[in-house]
């Protein structure tokens, strides 16, 4: 088995790493159905492994309301709802709800635990996994606009829970049809639960400011109880500050040795992104054990840097880490990003990154 080289001609590996730039995945649309569940990084949580910070008495409060809340939503049609088909055909309606909050909205800054909360929320529901989904905001945008919006309420309609993370209006659409969605699903006596770092009343704040759109945001509020989750990020909570970037021979030696882990220039994956629709950014990291980059430098413009945090987003819920050369990822996103309307989702991104690049931080270490 022959061995590759770094440009020292120091032999480094048995197997060429992957390239996320080589990969143009296809994902069908009863993948997107069926992947509505926790992802992987949240498998294991539970409202009993939430440890909240003794100094934010909100978070003690939300594991109480929500626990609460998990528990209203038996009954028979939770618990005997059978099979159902793929478009939820041929299944009992889940019954009528009287007016009022059918949800709970957790709002509260990035790394508060909110994910882990909602995760939580929708292991202890007692439905079938089948009667509960769980998906980001844009996954659910993808799902409307792989299967269209009839048939996304047919299939969603049956539901107990339908769990939404990170609720984000990034544009006008979305926001009319994320709408006119939760409204036919809450008539269909659909639960519904959502994490955000904005109040459900200043969704949009700071990105468009139409009074047509901005009635449409107040229609949505209406659907849910908001809950204030505060506290600091836990992911730097009594922890080392992120491992510096690694030069590009270590990056590259770390790639070569790791079974399984991917190797791409940073810049060029920028621009494999924008060919590649967001919805399969999961697919695109199949079976990558470790993401490697050289060259990190800052995000050239907002479009690029919001698909940049869609791939931070997959990334974290599989657990891939990420070791890298070039800039630290603090540096990723311009002043003027980080003071814009998509901040918040700047810096989650820059804290995700930043516990990723920690966790791979032992792959230098390999023999």
């Amino acid at each position: 088995m022959s061995s590759s080289t770094t440009a020292g001609d120091t032999p480094i590996a048995e197997a060429t790493p992957l390239s996320l730039c080589s990969r143009e995945p296809h994902v069908p649309a009863d993948r997107l159905v069926a992947e509505m569940v926790p992802p992987p990084r949240f498998d294991s949580v539970r409202f009993g492994t939430y440890i909240p910070d003794p100094n934010q008495p909100s978070q003690t409060e939300a594991v109480q309301v929500l626990e609460t809340f998990a528990a209203g939503l038996g009954g028979a049609h939770a618990v005997g709802g059978g099979k159902r088909g793929f478009f939820g055909l041929g299944r009992p309606k889940a019954p009528k709800t009287p007016p009022g909050p059918r949800g709970v909205y957790l709002d509260g800054g990035y790394g508060v635990g909110k994910t882990h909360l909602l995760a939580s929320l929708w292991h202890a529901t007692p439905a079938e996994p089948s009667l509960k989904a769980f998906g980001t905001f844009v996954e659910l945008t993808n799902l409307v606009g792989a299967l269209g919006f009839q048939k996304t309420v047919q299939t969603l309609s049956g539901h107990r829970l339908l769990c939404i993370d990170e609720f984000e209006l990034d544009d006008p659409g979305d926001t009319v049809l994320v709408s006119t969605l939760l409204g036919k699903l809450v008539d269909a006596g659909v639960a519904l639960a959502a994490t955000s770092n904005t109040l459900p009343g200043k969704l949009g704040e700071g990105r468009f400011a139409a009074a047509d759109f901005l009635r449409e945001i107040q229609g949505l509020s209406a659907h849910f109880r908001p809950l204030r989750i505060d506290g600091e990020d836990y992911r730097h909570r009594g922890l080392p500050e992120a491992p510096a970037p690694f030069g590009d021979e270590q990056v590259t030696k770390a790639a070569y040795a790791t079974e399984g882990a991917s190797l791409d220039d940073f810049p060029h994956l920028l621009e494999h992104l924008a060919r590649v629709h967001p919805s399969r950014y999961g697919a695109l990291t199949d079976g990558v054990t470790a993401v490697c980059l050289t060259d990190v430098r800052p995000v050239p413009d907002q479009s690029t840097a919001l698909r940049l945090v869609v791939l931070a987003d997959r990334l974290y819920d599989r657990e891939v880490p990420v070791l890298a050369s070039g800039l630290p990822f603090d540096q990723l996103f311009s002043e003027e990003m980080l003071k814009g309307g998509y901040r918040k989702k700047y810096f989650r991104a820059i804290s995700r990154l930043t516990a990723l690049a920690r966790d791979a931080k032992g792959l230098t270490e390999a023999p």
